[in-house]
Parts: C-alpha cells; sequence; structure tokens
C-alpha cells in the first residue's frame, strides 16, 4: 500500500508538471496573502503587481489581507498553504525576523523560513523617523536629548512586536542610550492614523506609508536609516550622519510555498519579474516614494538568507518583549 501511495504521489506531481508546462495552470484565481492592513508598504507594493500578474498568468491575482502578530499571522498561512501555486506571499522585512523572536521567546514557531521559497524583491528603503508637523522636534538630535530628558515618556507606534517598525526603533534607542514606549498596532497604516491622530508620538516606517502625509504637511521626517541620500526625501540626514549608528531597510518581496511545483514556480517568477517591469506597477510604486529594487529568485535568497543573519544579532540584542 505505501508503494502504491508513492507511485499515485509520484504520478500525480508528474502529471501537475505536464499540466503546468502545457499551460494549462493556473485555471482558477490565486490568493497574494498580504500579512499587514491596507495602507502599509507592503499592501502598496502587493496591489499593482497582483494587477500586473493577473494579465501574465491569464488568472485574477487576488489580495487577502490577513493581519496580526507583525505579519506573522499572514507570513503562517502562506507557508503553509498547499504548494500548487494557488496561494502566493506578499512580505515585508519582518520575515526574517519572526522565526527568531519565536525562538527567543521560546514559544512554537509560527513559520520557518525553509517553509518558503523567494521568488522576487521589488523594494528595499530604509525605514524613516516620522513625527507630527507640530512636534517639538525638528531634528534627531533634538527627539534624542528630550528622550534623554523624559526615559519612555516617548512613545512609537509599529506594526506589531519584532516588526518592520518595532526593529529600527530599537536599534535608534540602543545606538542613542535613551528608552523609549512601544506601541504595537496591527499594521503601518493603523500605526499612522494614530500618530496623525496624536495618539502616538512617531513611527518609523518606510518612506512610502508616510510620503504623502509628509507632502500635506501633516508629518515631518527627521532622519533615515539608510546609508546615501533618499529619492523620496533628499533632505532628510542619514541617522548616521547625525552621530547614531543606526541602520535598518524595510523590502519587499513575493514568496511561495517552499514544495511548489518548479513549473508552477518557474511561472510565477516569469511573472513577478515582469511585473517589476511594467509601466503601471513602476508608477505607483515610485510615485510612493519608494523606486523599485528588483531582484530575481536567487539573488533574492541569497539577500534573504544574509538579512535573516543581521537580524538574529538585532532580535538578541533587543531581548525578551512580550
Amino acid at each position: 500500500m505505501h508503494r502504491r501511495s508513492l507511485l499515485l504521489g509520484s504520478l500525480i506531481l508528474v502529471a501537475t508538471s505536464w499540466a503546468v508546462a502545457q499551460g494549462a495552470w493556473p485555471t482558477r484565481p490565486i490568493t497574494m496573502i498580504v500579512p499587514f492592513p491596507p495602507g502599509g508598504l507592503a499592501d502598496l507594493v502587493a496591489r499593482p503587481v497582483a494587477e500586473a500578474m493577473s494579465r501574465e498568468l491569464g488568472q485574477p491575482v487576488v489580495i487577502e489581507n490577513k493581519a496580526g502578530a507583525g505579519g506573522g499571522i499572514g507570513m503562517s498561512l502562506a507557508a503553509k498553504a498547499k504548494p500548487d501555486g494557488q496561494t502566493i506571499l506578499m512580505a515585508l522585512s519582518s520575515l526574517t525576523v519572526i522565526p527568531e523572536a519565536d525562538a527567543l521567546l521560546g514559544r512554537a514557531p509560527m513559520f520557518a523560513l525553509t517553509d518558503l521559497r523567494p521568488i522576487a524583491r521589488y523594494t528595499a528603503d530604509p525605514t524613516v523617523l516620522a513625527v507630527r508637523a507640530d512636534a517639538p522636534w525638528k531634528t534627531v538630535q533634538q527627539f534624542v536629548d528630550d528622550a534623554k530628558k523624559r526615559p519612555g515618556a516617548i512613545n512609537y507606534g509599529s506594526s506589531g512586536n519584532y516588526g518592520t517598525m518595532h526593529v529600527p526603533m530599537e536599534i535608534l534607542a540602543q545606538a542613542a542610550g535613551i528608552k523609549l514606549t512601544h506601541v504595537p498596532f496591527t499594521g503601518a497604516g493603523p500605526a499612522v492614523v494614530a500618530l496623525l491622530g496624536g495618539q502616538i508620538d512617531a513611527v518609523s516606517s518606510g518612506p512610502a506609508t508616510v510620503l504623502q502625509q509628509v507632502k500635506a504637511g501633516k508629518l515631518r521626517v527627521l532622519g533615515h536609516w539608510g546609508t546615501a541620500q533618499l529619492g523620496a526625501l533628499p533632505e532628510v540626514p542619514a541617522l548616521k550622519d547625525s552621530g547614531f549608528a543606526a541602520e535598518y531597510a524595510q523590502w519587499s518581496g513575493l514568496f511561495i510555498p517552499a514544495a511548489t511545483p518548479e513549473p508552477i514556480a518557474q511561472r510565477l517568477r516569469t511573472a513577478a519579474r515582469n511585473a517589476a517591469q511594467d509601466a503601471r506597477v513602476k508608477e505607483v510604486i515610485l510615485g510612493a516614494g519608494s523606486p523599485i529594487l528588483f531582484q530575481d529568485s536567487a539573488d533574492f535568497e541569497k539577500y534573504v538568507q544574509a538579512d535573516a543573519r543581521r537580524m538574529a544579532e538585532v532580535v538578541k540584542r533587543i531581548g525578551k518583549v512580550e
């Protein structure tokens, strides 16, 4: 019976591969999980990419926002999805942090990096430190000086513990020797809304998430976690230029379940690569202040592995956050 099951499984795999090679896949809509609410970078990148991939694949690519646990809930759903090409994931760099945080906290892992296969990177932006336009701080140094005078009094919002908005603020706090109060939300969108409404004092987010509010005069950006001038905000200094050794990049990229058959993976890879060249995708993402920094599957996989090694050390320095 076992041998018969193995034979049947092999025949199904061969049949699936043949069908894909003949162009039979996909025959129904594909789900793209975005593990954050609307309004953040992952959602902003996912929507034009999904539209472009829909045209390429001949089936709708439907966005499903599955927020929670700093992105971990949606990422876990994608990692555990049936590897048939019908579920794909638009993730942010918190993907490399969450497994390390689970290990640090001694809890069952939501997923492992090996459960997912990198397909394409679209953006890789340093996060920016944004405050309300009426805030008393005009520079990072003023922000830090105030935080030193009032330990814990300044709070900031994030997309969840160990997420892409939490980690850079902790990197800055360590570099500057200050204590800030962390207020987690379900995603960047709700955190920015809270900042605009006065419920929190600051956020660290991708430029695309706050750029329109900056242009509207509602938010001010004090600095960024990068190493070079920001194209969208050229006047904003890097934190390192203000004397703080704090660097962090928030990237966005497409993943699939690791066991997805190779013919399907290659179709998705081609569609993802072509989406990066699509005029509408470029217009939307660049217009939001995040230039496309595309990496194909092999290079992106190396990038993710290197980022995971860096983030493992950062998580250890942050320590346990319940």
